[in-house]
């Protein structure tokens, strides 16, 4: 079972280059510490993308920046937490700046993407899911409002699949509980994220649907996820903020130029097997590869589908910032 994962996920790894090109980019020079100690309280998500985030508090110590990292199962779950104000910095799905703003929030500031990859359904074993006609009638588990619902949906749209043509079961918490539903036959497939997309393929039960790849609509794209900060956060603490991001980036370039090192943080990170891990990291590409033209189309695709209140593309622009990643590349 394990030979054919890693088969599989090297067959991916092979697809991700024609979706997108996205490398990280190498940070500039150090910043000088700062003053006085400044606690940063950031959340995150045990994803495999997100393995710069295991790297840096050692690094930021020494700028003098606390961090605090707090885990949260569900990018949702992370914006909620910013838009409370118990967060500072939050890594968040794609499309939740744009559901910030159509929530009338406008104390959030997009900063930077983080990587991409191509996405599939996993299917359960022994159901046919070789077209995107395969869906009619079928059991899918989704995560409504999630990051890789929005890519799903998305997707959906441009390839014409009504989404009433099969059955939409909607599941709460963590990605686990979608891989239990696949394992007892409850869903035929699973659109959710790693490493439980890998899980169920490892452990016999379900497979990568190669077919039904989701993550390069035009509407959405491949991005995994995007850093996002509340404007507070980066007007008062914004020595701060700029320290972490200059140490994301230096963290993530350096797992963008060394395999090994991306595999041993990701395993580290998500808990997967370490030769997974070597394997699934592949299919990862990290660097930035949303931007605000890509959100601005993603905030006009669904508000005009009605999946958020109102369009708040022309918002976009105003709610971006990209002077930190433009100062911690010493632009």
């Amino acid at each position: 079972m394990r030979r054919n994962l890693l088969t599989l996920i090297a067959v991916a790894a092979l697809a991700v280059t024609s979706l997108f090109t996205a490398p990280a980019r190498a940070a500039g020079p150090q910043p000088a510490p700062l003053a006085a100690p400044v606690e940063l309280t950031v959340g995150y998500q045990k994803v495999g993308h997100l393995a710069p985030m295991i790297m840096i508090a050692d690094k930021l110590k020494s700028l003098g920046v606390d961090l605090k990292l707090v885990e949260f199962a569900r990018y949702a779950d992370a914006r909620t937490a910013l838009l409370a104000g118990s967060l500072d910095v939050a890594s968040v799905g794609p499309a939740d700046l744009a559901i910030s703003l159509a929530q009338g929030s406008t104390d959030v500031v997009g900063i930077m993407g983080v990587g991409g990859s191509p996405k599939y359904v996993i299917g359960r074993s022994g159901v046919k899911l070789d077209t995107w006609t395969d869906l009619k009638g079928k059991k899918i588990a989704i995560a409504p409002g999630s990051a890789v619902w929005f890519q799903f949906a998305a997707t959906l749209v441009e390839k014409g699949v009504p989404y009433t043509s099969f059955e939409a079961v909607n599941i709460q918490g963590g990605g686990a509980n979608f891989d239990q539903a696949l394992k007892k036959g409850e869903v035929d497939g699973i659109v959710t994220w790693e490493p439980f997309e890998s899980i169920p393929v490892m452990e016999g039960y379900g497979f990568f649907a190669k077919n039904l790849e989701y993550g390069s609509s035009k509407a959405v794209g491949a991005e995994l996820g995007m850093i996002m900060a509340s404007k507070s956060a980066a007007t008062k603490k914004r020595d701060a903020v700029e320290r972490f991001v200059w140490a994301y980036l230096d963290a993530q370039d350096q797992l963008a130029k060394s395999p090994e090192k991306f595999a041993e943080a990701y395993a580290k990170l998500s808990g997967m097997q370490p030769d997974i891990a070597a394997q699934a990291s592949k299919i990862i590409t990290l660097g930035e590869v949303i931007s605000p033209d890509q959100i601005k189309r993603q905030a006009k695709a669904f508000a005009d589908l009605g999946v958020i209140q109102k369009d708040v593309s022309g918002q976009v622009d105003a709610a971006w910032d990209g002077s930190f990643v433009s100062k911690a590349l010493g632009k």
